[in-house]
């Protein structure tokens, strides 16, 4: 079993000429920790993979362990639509010290059905040297696994949980129809609560990255059964959650952490940094100044 509730889905910081910036991402990295962080992803969605090269992510998941140190669980993004590449990329990964899990995505673009993606993850799992964790994000992959497909996988010894990112009925369907010891995440801020309160794991999260704190706070309050703190903190939380995903993400995390000084740098292409007018739009709906997303001292 995964001993974290909160893992971030931590960005990928980028300097001036376009690599990786390791001294911001050790500096988020420990934010992310003080802050409340048990855990992380590393190369998802918000870690902008899809731009990153092979080596790059070698690189990036190699001396992020070393940054971690540790001090929390890893998963390590490995997923594409090519279910060869996904088995070797993933056998590679697994060989690096200190990456605990691999998350592997539904296949995209292909849209397999239901026993193309049994599968295709039990390919993977039989040639994985660390347990995998299904990631089930239809909106992005364009096909949606099913509830019972996800329990069927469940029973595969080295598949170890499922980030999903589907209603919380279909969250809900999962952890009771799953062991105990199957690790069921929400991807999906506004259900960090309910993910928790109904049985799941806990959260893989955006915007641990800046409100990582009042997280943590509501899922102790949880624990310790002040549920209406609790549900204090993710009523606060929720319109937050909701402009962290104004603009295409990563753009709105980035903007918020390069005003508060972590210099994250700009997003790669596709995807476009915020512009001005933009960053204000996002500030006033996090409660802000207008122009505090300008400054390089912004509170949340």
């Amino acid at each position: 079993m995964i001993n974290a509730d909160i893992m971030t889905a931590i960005i990928t910081p980028f300097g001036d000429d376009g690599t990786i910036n390791f001294d911001a991402l050790e500096r988020l990295t420990n934010h992310c920790l003080e802050t409340g962080s048990r855990g992380f992803v590393i190369g998802g969605t918000t870690g902008e993979t899809p731009t990153l090269t092979h080596d790059e992510k070698i690189e990036l998941y190699t001396r992020f362990a070393q940054i971690v140190d540790g001090r929390g669980v890893i998963i390590a993004g490995t997923g594409s639509n090519n279910t060869r590449e996904t088995a070797r990329f993933t056998a590679e990964v697994g060989r690096i010290s200190g990456i605990d899990y691999a998350l592997v995505v539904v296949p995209y673009y292909n849209k397999p059905n239901q026993r193309g993606m049994i599968a295709h993850f039990t390919a993977v799992a039989e040639q994985s040297p660390i347990p995998i964790i299904i990631y089930n994000i239809p909106g992005r992959t364009g096909v949606t696994m099913a509830n019972d497909t996800i329990v069927e996988l469940s029973k595969n010894p080295n598949i170890a949980g499922v980030k999903q990112c589907t209603s919380m009925e279909d969250f809900e369907y999962v952890v009771q129809n799953t062991n105990d010891d199957f690790n069921v995440f929400t991807g999906e801020d506004a259900q960090a609560l309910a993910a928790k309160a109904v049985g799941g794991r806990g959260v893989i999260s955006v915007a641990s990255h800046i409100y990582g704190k009042e997280i943590r706070k509501m899922y102790d309050d949880l624990d310790a059964g002040d549920v209406k703190s609790a549900g204090d903190l993710m009523r606060f939380l929720t319109p937050k959650i909701q402009a962290l995903f104004m603009y295409p993400s990563p753009s709105p995390v980035k903007a918020v952490l390069n005003a508060q000084g972590y210099h994250v740098g700009d997003c790669r292409l596709p995807i476009l940094s915020l512009n001005k007018e933009e960053k204000q739009t996002l500030a006033m709906h996090l409660g802000m100044e207008k122009d505090a997303l300008l400054s390089s001292k912004a509170r949340v």
